[in-house]
């Protein structure tokens, strides 16, 4: 058997999932699925995510082609987010993930706090 290759920048797994494994891309992406959206109204349904980070993280999007950004001819000028058709892609296939997060989260949740219990007993730290 060969040897693994620890560092494998064309990696397209690595590639997508450095994208889609941060912290707020695939909740940005999923309002994104119900339909374009401004940026003020994205910061408000996107729970705990700063100005900053959604201003990172919908620059980063569409940077890699999931998002295209329109500015709208308001005054003040205001920016609209939509999915691209690559973006729509890569939502159908995070869908899947998503069911299963929502519908695994309180087995999830409850192994954590089994565990927690566990480790939390004197002779589980030994």
């Amino acid at each position: 058997m060969a040897p693994r290759n620890p560092v494998n920048h064309a990696c397209p797994i690595r590639d997508v999932l450095d994208r889609v494994g941060d912290a707020w891309s695939v909740l940005v992406l999923s309002e994104l699925a119900k339909g374009p959206c401004r940026f003020n109204a994205l910061l408000r349904v996107v729970n705990g995510i700063s100005q900053r980070m959604l201003s990172v993280t919908l620059r980063t999007l569409e940077r890699d082609g999931m998002v295209s950004r329109r500015v709208l001819p308001l005054a003040p000028p205001q920016v609209e987010y939509a999915l691209t058709d690559l973006g729509q892609s890569l939502f159908a296939s995070l869908s899947a993930l998503k069911d299963w997060a929502t519908a695994h989260q309180p087995s999830v949740r409850a192994a954590r706090s089994s565990y927690d219990a566990r480790m939390a007993q004197p002779s589980a730290a030994a």
